[in-house]
């Protein structure tokens, strides 16, 4: 299935680069309107907007409630390359398909790798990101870095300098925005470092669907498990959902949490199984839509506090 995928997605970059073999490549935004931004998902284009405020008018290609990993670009989406000024991406590998859809669309606006400064870690499951970017040791490399707090600090760096040099007339305004933005990271890191205190040691185990939250984990001493890799993509075999049955049961894992952006029934399962209970849902790899629980990075973040609050800390 994986193969057919990415069959898929390579005949229709194909179609794209014919499609738009004579795109008009991205040119400078007239006086007075804002610079055109795209971002590759959700989580990053709330942060261009956070930088970018009404100088920067954002689009994204994966939409909130959405899947990164499996996502099929189309037509529209080479459309907004074509038409940007820049681009934002998450890098690490996370937009596998994102390559080939941007030499398909002809844009020349410059590429910003929001997590360029990242120390990334490595992937639990190396066959899981095969098409990732890997460490010297040849191990896949995580890509989830906004997971933790201090990683973010620095995609907002890179998000405000990429900004100010193809629109430096509004540099010190993107420089104010960004400086505001990392103040409330402070506070966010704050919470969340006061709300895994709260939870007591032998409960700081969490099962979640795929391995999305290995930065938080590194940061915050929180342990996570999952029946999936990294990636959405890969499928847990029967053998690893039994192991984490048998982990749930040993260990006397309190809960379970189910992603908003997978198939719960195999967490339901595994749950059911393990005599664990479902501690509700959190957000990995994509923003709610506006009426929901996590429309922006930070009501993400403090939306999975809550949850894992509720689950784990006593009462």
């Amino acid at each position: 299935m994986r193969r057919a995928a990415g069959t898929a997605r390579s005949t229709l970059c194909a179609c794209l680069v014919l499609w738009l073999g004579l795109a008009v490549p991205a040119r400078a935004a007239p006086d007075g309107a804002p610079i055109r931004a795209v971002a590759s998902f959700s989580i990053l284009g709330d942060l261009v907007r956070a930088v970018g405020g009404s100088h920067v008018a954002v689009a994204t290609l994966v939409g909130p409630d959405s899947d990164v990993h499996g996502f099929s670009p189309s037509p529209a989406d080479a459309r907004k390359l074509a038409e940007a000024d820049i681009v934002f991406v998450n890098g690490l590998g996370l937009e596998g398909w994102l390559d080939r859809l941007i030499r398909a669309s002809g844009t020349r606006a410059p590429v910003v790798v929001a997590s360029a400064g990242v120390q990334a870690i490595s992937a639990e499951d190396d066959h899981a990101h095969a098409e990732g970017h890997r460490d010297r040791g040849g191990h896949a490399l995580d890509p989830h870095a906004w997971q933790s707090v201090a990683n973010v600090r620095i995609y907002v760096a890179e998000i405000r300098d990429g900004l100010a040099k193809v629109d430096p007339a509004h540099a010190a305004a993107y420089q104010a925005a960004a400086a505001d933005y990392t103040a409330k990271l402070d506070a966010l890191d704050r919470a969340v470092r006061e709300a895994v205190d709260r939870i007591p040691p032998e409960n700081r185990r969490i099962i979640t669907t795929h391995d999305a939250f290995g930065y938080f984990a590194a940061a915050y001493g929180l342990r996570f498990i999952a029946p999936q890799g990294v990636s959405t993509d890969s499928e847990a075999s029967p053998r690893d959902v039994a192991a984490i049955i048998r982990q749930i049961r040993r260990d006397k894992v309190p809960a379970v949490f189910l992603e908003t952006i997978s198939d719960p029934r195999q967490m339901e399962q595994i749950a059911r199984e393990g005599g664990a209970r479902i501690g509700g849902k959190v957000y990995s790899d994509a923003l709610s839509g506006p009426d929901g629980p996590a429309p922006t990075y930070l009501d993400m973040m403090r939306s999975n506090l809550r949850a894992f609050d509720a689950a784990l800390a006593p009462r």
